[in-house]
């Protein structure tokens, strides 16, 4: 065992939040700041360029990998669950869309904490604070931040097609997801910059590292946080580097804090692992209990996609044109000179928010619509024109849990997300594929005679469509809520408003999963967002 010097800050995990923080935090010259990611850099080519998240889901340079539970509401399927393990975490293989959701979650948020500092208004001042978007300062966006927001470079005309078959079914066009309301359909503002994917790694910790007050470790594991026994002040971090284990300390005693930024899977690992979670689930595992909280790894909350395909004819997709060598060469060439075409593409091009049905208050599904098809993610391309529409349940009421089984960092956590376990999600499902049918069936797609390709016109009855969904249903990689906030009476909250874990001292949890509930969107920007807020926290700002 080694001890090294003392940090006022120790942030663990250099993704979506550890980055921002991790810039915020050595602003103030006087602190000291240590950063620990447990992957490498992200100085490898398939990070930046766009497409290049097919290289890196899956890919033990980047991801770690982790596998879900059979689920009984995808028929007994296991998914592929990745979460980014690089510097920039999820941002460096997510699909670089930036959503902020709708203003109604937030209310939910500040129900659920009694803290009005997670309202819409706050909020959306947050996100100005570090964006610098495309169309300039307004009202709904800032400029001159560190996160560029972009438009895509990249139109197909089946999606333009698609685009005018959604206004006809009776979803209004829309130029901005990004205003509180997003119900419309359009193309998704992208995270990019210049053409290159924007991860948190370029876009705040490159300035940042320069800073004599901030020392980046990667290629290293946190075994557990070190928490007196007595008085339940955590003061520093035990982690694995090269097979040998190290401590660090941070500074406690002038205000210094262990930030866990590990992500809605990793953060509940360490928390485990260091004597934080449910008594009787550590006491079987004979980790000392340090804070009886049940409800650490449990409230899982994800986006399922159900992922509908239609060939067409009289139109190209992208299917046919990687199939000849031409095509190819033309499409490297483009993203060589241009930085265009699909190389710089998104993974999904053009959104869609809707009411899968009129009982809906506000939009409840979103969709996400691509010029190709194939089998399943890492499978080629299909060789016929077709387009897929995924279509996901925005606000699930089914949870699911995080939890490890056993002490050994190494050893993969198990995640059962429970997908469709309640009749809610499940007539949500039904409606939504419905609902995409109607939208396929209108008069701006008939040129292209649409045929349904999966899950398939033979599935018509509500048992048969749920059916299909267990079939055709897989994650769109928004897991969060593992560690949520809550109101004091709330025994299932792990963290108070502020993000503080309830019965330790010096130690907070700034990530995806202290959502009490999911965002109505793509969860990289909300997680920027929070991060936001605990650097307002923290220093006071």
């Amino acid at each position: 065992m080694t001890q090294t010097q003392r940090y006022d800050y120790i942030i663990i995990g250099a993704g979506s939040a550890g980055c921002l923080l991790a810039k915020r935090l050595t602003e103030n010259s006087h602190k000291q700041v240590l950063l620990i990611e447990a992957g490498k850099s992200d100085n490898y080519i398939w990070i930046h360029i766009p497409v290049g998240y097919l290289y890196c889901i899956d890919n033990p340079r980047a991801d770690w990998r982790f596998k879900t539970a059979k689920e009984a509401g995808l028929n007994g399927r296991s998914l592929l669950y990745p979460r980014g393990k690089v510097l920039g975490g999820c941002s460096s293989i997510n699909g670089m869309i930036y959503m902020r959701g709708q203003a109604g979650d937030y209310a939910t948020w500040v129900e659920a904490t009694g803290d009005e500092a997670w309202s819409w208004p706050n909020a959306l001042e947050r996100y100005k604070s570090f964006e610098d978007y495309h169309g300039g300062a307004n009202q709904w966006h800032g400029k001159g931040g560190e996160w560029t927001v972009s438009r895509q470079r990249l139109r197909w005309p089946i999606m333009d097609v698609f685009r005018k078959a959604a206004v006809e079914s009776g979803i209004p066009a829309s130029d901005d997801f990004n205003q509180g309301d997003n119900f419309g359909v359009g193309y998704f503002d992208v995270s990019q910059r210049a053409g290159w994917r924007l991860n948190t790694s370029k876009a705040f910790l490159r300035e940042a590292a320069k800073r004599p007050n901030l020392t980046v470790l990667t290629e290293a594991v946190v075994d557990t946080l070190l928490i007196d026994p007595k008085t339940k002040n955590c003061y520093g971090v035990q982690y694995l580097k090269d097979g040998v284990a190290h401590q660090v300390l941070c500074n406690i005693e002038s205000g210094g804090e262990v930030i866990l930024s590990a992500g809605t899977i990793g953060s509940v690992q360490i928390l485990e692992r260091s004597g934080i979670g449910s008594a009787e689930r550590l006491e079987q595992l004979g980790i000392p209990v340090m804070s009886d909280l049940p409800g650490v790894g449990e409230n899982l909350q994800d986006h399922l996609q159900l992922r509908m395909i239609f060939k067409v004819s009289g139109i190209q997709t992208l299917n046919t044109k990687v199939h000849h060598l031409l095509g190819k060469l033309k499409i490297g060439l483009e993203y060589f000179f241009k930085r265009s075409g699909p190389m710089s593409m998104a993974p999904s091009q053009l959104g869609a928010f809707a009411y899968s049905s009129p009982a809906q208050t506000s939009a409840n599904v979103e969709y996400h619509v691509q010029p190709l098809s194939l089998e399943k993610f890492g499978d080629d391309l299909h060789t016929f024109n077709a387009f897929t529409a995924s279509v996901c349940n925005l606000r699930p009421s089914s949870r699911g849990s995080v939890h490890i089984s056993s002490r050994d960092p190494q050893v993969h956590p198990v995640i059962s997300p429970n997908y469709l376990s309640t009749g809610d999600d499940c007539q949500v499902a039904i409606d939504s594929l419905r609902l995409t049918r109607n939208i396929v069936e209108s008069a701006a797609l008939k040129p292209y005679s649409p045929e349904e390709y999966k899950p398939g016109s033979q599935y018509q009855s509500d048992a048969d469509l749920i059916k299909a969904a267990g079939d055709i249903g897989t994650t769109i990689f928004h897991p969060v809520g593992t560690c949520k906030m809550g109101r004091p009476d709330d025994p299932m909250a792990v963290l108070d408003s502020e993000l503080r874990v309830r019965g330790i001292q010096h130690l907070r949890v700034v990530d995806a999963s202290a959502m009490p509930t999911i965002t109505s969107g793509n969860t990289a920007a909300p997680t920027m967002m929070i991060a936001q807020r605990a650097a307002q926290l923290l220093t006071g700002e």
